[in-house]
């Protein structure tokens, strides 16, 4: 038999799988992209043709209505390593100024008895950048927000800079024979949770990451369950909501316990 034979039309061993073939394609085509379309009663399609565009990803006419909004402010401060690593000693003096009605919460030297964060020694950017989303309603507090409305640029840029320049003084919780939390020093891998200590200290620091230790346990863990529940999104890129919503309860404690038992061992001035 010929090679023609083989390939004829007439020839059943040739024609039927094709034919069958043929049919499937078929089949599937009108099942995909016509039949399955209609099929879902929350999509509205003009005919056939918006049904195959559909099926295909095909973007329809653009929508007349609003574009979704997020349902808080997100932070406008871009940090990055490139801030002067020191301060203008007039930017210093006109920080203690302003830091004079910040003294009830956070201490006449930077270091807060009321579960107020401690700012002595804090990074510049950190204290800037928490100071300008306070203002700008991104980050809220009932004592905080009403202070902040009314800095200007250079006052939080001056406060930041008279802060980072107070000597870092140790905690007021010195049990440091506690053994640090695995969450502090490893993390949890299998979770997708990197170790505190990668980007606040102990292990390495993160432009834009706060000081840590030393910080009051109250504060750490508010602001820990704050990022969990949502209720506090002002981080970048949501890095610290997707680590806290992952965190135990346990977790929590421990990171936040730890580093209120853990003083400074340098001083810190810029």
């Amino acid at each position: 038999m010929s090679d023609d034979g083989l390939l004829s039309p007439r020839n059943p061993w040739f024609s039927g799988p094709v034919g069958i073939t043929v049919a499937l394609l078929v089949g599937t085509a009108l099942g995909g992209f016509v039949l399955l379309p209609y099929a879902q009663p929350d999509l509205k399609l003009a005919g056939i043709w918006d049904a195959i565009c559909s099926a295909a990803g095909v973007p329809q006419a653009p929508s007349s209505a609003a574009p979704v909004q997020p349902d808080g402010k997100l932070t406008k401060v871009v940090v990055t390593s490139a801030l002067p690593s020191a301060a203008d000693p007039e930017a210093v003096g006109r920080g203690a100024t302003l830091a004079q009605q910040c003294a009830i919460c956070h201490g006449p030297t930077g270091v807060s008895r009321a579960d107020a964060p401690n700012l002595a020694g804090q990074y510049a950017p950190v204290v800037y950048k928490q100071l300008a989303d306070f203002k700008a309603g991104v980050r809220v507090n009932a004592t905080m927000t009403p202070f902040a409305v009314n800095l200007s640029n250079q006052d939080m840029a001056d406060l930041a800079a008279y802060y980072a320049y107070l000597p870092r003084l140790p905690g007021f919780h010195p049990a440091r024979d506690k053994p640090a939390p695995r969450i502090v020093i490893n993390g949890a891998p299998l979770r997708n949770i990197a170790p505190c200590g990668s980007c606040h200290g102990v292990l390495d620091n993160k432009t834009g990451s706060p000081w840590l230790e030393g910080q009051p346990a109250a504060y750490v863990k508010s602001q820990l369950q704050a990022f969990a529940s949502g209720a506090r999104r002002n981080d970048i890129s949501q890095q610290m909501r997707n680590i806290a919503r992952k965190m135990t309860p346990e977790e929590i404690d421990q990171a936040a316990e730890w580093y209120a038992s853990q003083p400074s061992t340098t001083i810190h001035t810029q």
